[in-house]
């Protein structure tokens, strides 16, 4: 843990807040362009979640290894944007709101959300159905990118619908993410429900399918969470997060080409996984 009362910043932070280049995250590359200021700011806001207590100019001045003039410009700019405010006796100065809610606002179209539209909607374009991407969240799934199919007669899914977790194909694309005791603890949580007469409400049972299909590396429903509806799915990892990929649409149709849709779903989980690279 960082000591409140540190001095000053190392040497390299220093040098990298006075060139524009940090000294975490990795090497810049020889030759890049980099906009100290840019990098200032980010130092900053940095140094405020380390000393947590609000900051004079001349105290910015010394942390960041900068003239007290950079500092003042920083800090001025930086108040009129409304990212830092400051006191009206003691001058001092410390981030706003702001900040977070920016942050926040990102955070809500995140790098999973641009993952989950690319990689449906590749898989809705080569396969005609109805595409979509989701996660887990708790005992259930949760949509998070849906890319309707080409067909007249398409099942509809929208993005934030959830489903229990046994009756899709991706659902059991997402228990195929647990571990062997995460998996077990779920599914005995509390009862399965029978959605229809082909939903798997037994525990083993469907611990013994997402193991044998986790070995396959693809899973599939028939009938069981809808009378007539039939998907595939896939899964694979974005950064931390375990994320489902499938098709769904009527079975008749799914099952009467049934060789070609899987090739395709293994080929997108390829493609936009990295496997069999």
């Amino acid at each position: 843990m960082a000591q409140a009362a540190e001095p000053a910043l190392s040497g390299d932070m220093a040098a990298s807040a006075r060139r524009g280049r940090r000294s975490r995250g990795g090497p810049v590359e020889a030759g890049g362009t980099t906009v100290p200021a840019a990098a200032r700011a980010m130092a900053l806001f940095e140094i405020f979640a380390r000393e947590k207590r609000e900051l004079t100019k001349s105290e910015v001045a010394r942390l960041l290894d900068i003239p007290e003039s950079s500092s003042s410009d920083l800090l001025n700019t930086l108040h009129e944007l409304g990212y830092v405010s400051r006191t009206a006796t003691t001058r001092r100065f410390y981030p706003t709101g702001r900040l977070l809610a920016t942050a926040t606002a990102i955070s809500e179209n995140d790098a999973l959300s641009a993952f989950g539209a690319e990689a449906s909607g590749l898989l809705a374009q080569r396969s005609g159905e109805t595409a979509s991407c989701a996660v887990l969240t708790g005992d259930r799934i949760k949509i998070v990118a849906v890319s309707q199919g080409g067909h007249r007669l398409r099942y509809v899914v929208e993005v934030g619908d959830t489903f229990t977790i046994n009756g899709t194909a991706i659902g059991k694309a997402l228990l195929s993410g647990l571990d062997d005791h995460d998996l077990s603890r779920l599914l005995r949580l509390k009862p399965l429900p029978r959605l229809t007469e082909n939903t798997k409400t037994n525990p083993r049972e469907l611990e013994e399918e997402v193991r044998r299909h986790r070995e396959l590396g693809w899973f599939r429903s028939v009938d069981e969470g809808t009378v007539g509806v039939s998907s595939f799915a896939v899964s694979g990892s974005v950064g931390d997060e375990v994320v489902g990929l499938g098709i769904i649409g009527p079975s008749d149709r799914i099952q009467a080409d049934e060789s070609r849709l899987l090739k395709i779903v293994l080929e997108v989980r390829d493609t936009v996984f990295g496997r069999g690279a």
